[in-house]
């Protein structure tokens, strides 16, 4: 994994400058135009978040859909490194959650929307350590908070600031990737720590931290599939055939809760009742889709805010970079 993330660094430096924006509108006509040539290879982006890539990998639904093809699972801490090696064409989709996204389209970075699903109402909370003197979000102002700089706890941390009535200028952002956040909390050496499961589940199990707010009640968020513009450009059936496994892992997921907790568990290294936590905050069914106009919107409004907040040094337009499947 660290000589994958070194390669892909490497890659980043020499390329970063010649990436563009990639239209929907060409993303159609290539696809009109494209040969569909069988594909070599499949480089997938997952992370501990990804349920249905996690399964899928387990019960090789990739490998049987794809069986003449190459399927190389490449793990990532969070969506802002997995964006970082699509857009360097490291792999050929991947997942993440809402702000990596709105980041990543901000800076230019080469991608496309490949579908939704949606995420979990409680799928983010902000810790605090036992003993601590932070009660409510109200007494957020002046503490360290801990997050991953581009994650969804980006977002999720904006919304929770709204709600309290406080802004960015008012708490000390501390960024960290997950790992550290949570060793950082334990030692006390943040204040809080605004992140999303299975580490939510994970650290309240563990009897150091509590959750003194969570997402439940703030708006709708959603997962994404991106994937490499060339990728759906010169395949789009196999594009098509990525949606297909998805929903496919979806409903063996429904199917088999037992199994797919101990998968859970296995491939991430929680405990069982950890992973049976995490999968009780899981919408089911729970689909993939192309993206609707309600979802496109979402996205806007997300970049809209962090333009706005300055978080975001360009607006994006997100309708530019969704791909539409033939019928």
């Amino acid at each position: 994994m660290k000589s994958f993330l070194t390669t892909t660094a490497t890659i980043l430096t020499i390329g970063l400058t010649a990436f563009g924006c990639q239209k929907s509108d060409n993303v159609q006509q290539n696809q009109t135009s494209a040969t569909n040539n069988e594909i070599t290879t499949l480089n997938i982006g997952y992370q501990k978040a990804a349920l249905k890539l996690i399964v899928a990998k387990q019960n090789h639904f990739f490998e049987k859909e794809f069986p003449n093809v190459k399927i190389s699972w490449n793990e990532f801490p969070a969506g802002p490194p997995t964006l970082e090696a699509l857009s360097a064409g490291a792999i050929d989709f991947g997942y993440t959650g809402d702000a990596p996204i709105v980041f990543a389209l901000s800076a230019g970075k080469s991608l496309n929307y490949l579908g939704y699903e949606d995420a979990a109402k409680r799928g983010h909370a902000l810790l605090v350590p036992n003993g601590s003197n932070i009660h409510t979000i109200s007494d957020l102002k002046g503490k360290r908070i801990g997050l991953t700089k581009g994650s969804s706890a980006h977002n999720f941390l904006a919304e929770v600031l709204k709600k309290a009535n406080l802004t960015w200028a008012d708490i000390q952002p501390v960024w960290l990737a997950p790992s550290d956040a949570r060793a950082a909390l334990d030692k006390k050496a943040i204040d809080a720590w605004a992140v999303w499961e299975p580490y939510v589940s994970a650290t309240e199990l563990s009897g150091t931290a509590k959750a003194v707010f969570d997402s439940t009640t703030l708006p709708k968020t959603y997962g994404y599939y991106l994937a490499q513009p060339s990728f759906i450009q010169q395949h789009p059936k196999d594009a098509q055939k990525v949606l297909d496994v998805l929903n496919e892992t979806d409903q063996w997921i429904n199917n088999h809760p037992k199994e797919t907790t101990e998968i859970l568990a296995n491939s991430t290294g929680l405990n069982l009742n950890i992973a049976e936590k995490v999968l009780t905050t899981k919408p089911t069914p729970n689909p993939v889709e192309p993206l609707t106009p309600t979802v496109i919107q979402s996205q806007q409004d997300l970049g809209n805010l962090f333009f706005s907040l300055k978080l975001i040094p360009n607006n994006i337009h997100a309708s530019e970079f969704v791909w539409h499947p033939q019928k």
